[in-house]
């Protein structure tokens, strides 16, 4: 499975941003975004993360999900996701996390037919693990997704399966990209434009999505834009936040409300993606999502 986690644009407090940075001194990079150096401490300008000057060689943390009731029961009957990150070296539960985007944990849930998304924040308990009630829809597999920094350690992007009772793991479902683009949310409509036109696997597509009408746009999680990224078979997940505002890092935002959000990324494969867009206007969290082709190199 890839498991990839992009950084946000952030507006304040931002260090200065070098690339390559050389001289001396130890400098500091950001946790999330590696090129982005500093010779000073201070905040990544993409995702608001505080830069440290000796970042850790990335580590795979564990994941354990219980379920209560076990198993599940899909329909209006509460379920109580528990998660517990636990180290790889001592397999203990992991109990002091660094904020990411205004939480210590989100998690994502995704039903095997892509027909269901959350996006959620279990809450913390005192003996580090996170609490979630939910109740699951159907009676279908479910992917979880916790998205997390352990103090110390480097960013994690984690996964565990849900099998709710009498659940049946069904086909990949057939996803028709929508040659439109657009889509209607709570109170604003997206359209998206990609460049290129027919994003190509292992190249970069950049992602254009313009917010109408913009005025009351506001930030949303620390960032002006979550995007989810789902393979149809579930085997790729991506959870990332915009790399432009309307052209340009939000520090140089001259406009109140931004018009268009830009991200940036590179497609494992030849597939049809599901993208789950997550934007904030006048207080209203919409949630539109778009299906993407995928064609293969050469």
């Amino acid at each position: 499975m890839t498991m990839t986690r992009r950084s946000a644009l952030s507006w304040l407090g931002a260090a200065p941003l070098l690339r390559g940075q050389t001289g001396s001194g130890p400098g500091f990079v950001c946790p999330m975004d590696k090129d982005v150096k500093s010779p000073a401490a201070g905040k990544c300008p993409r995702c608001g993360m505080r830069l440290v000057a000796n970042l850790r060689e990335p580590a795979a943390y564990r994941l354990e999900l219980e379920t209560r009731p076990d198993p599940p029961v899909a329909g209006n009957a509460t379920t109580h996701l528990i998660y517990r990150v636990r180290h790889p070296q001592t397999d203990a539960v992991v109990k002091d996390f660094e904020l990411i985007h205004e939480r210590v944990l989100h998690s994502f849930l995704i039903s095997f037919d892509l027909a269901d998304f959350a996006h959620e924040h279990p809450e913390p308990r005192p003996d580090g693990s996170f609490l979630l009630p939910v109740k699951l829809a159907r009676a279908v597999p479910y992917r979880v997704v916790a998205d997390c920094y352990p103090r110390g350690a480097t960013p994690q992007f984690l996964t565990a399966t849900v099998f709710p009772r009498h659940a049946t793991l069904p086909d990949v479902p057939v996803l028709k990209p929508w040659p439109g683009g657009r889509q209607q949310g709570g109170n604003l409509t997206v359209e998206l434009v990609t460049e290129p036109a027919e994003p190509i696997a292992g190249l970069e597509t950049l992602l254009f999505f313009r917010l109408t009408p913009a005025e009351g746009m506001e930030p949303y999680l620390g960032a002006w834009g979550h995007v989810l990224m789902a393979s149809d078979d579930l085997v790729d997940l991506t959870h990332e936040h915009p790399m432009y505002v309307d052209g340009v890092p939000p520090p140089e935002l001259r406009s109140p409300w931004p018009q268009r959000i830009q991200f940036n990324h590179i497609f494992a494969r030849a597939r049809v993606y599901r993208l789950w867009l997550q934007v904030m206007r006048a207080g209203l969290v919409n949630t539109v999502r778009f299906d993407l082709a995928v064609k293969p190199l050469g």
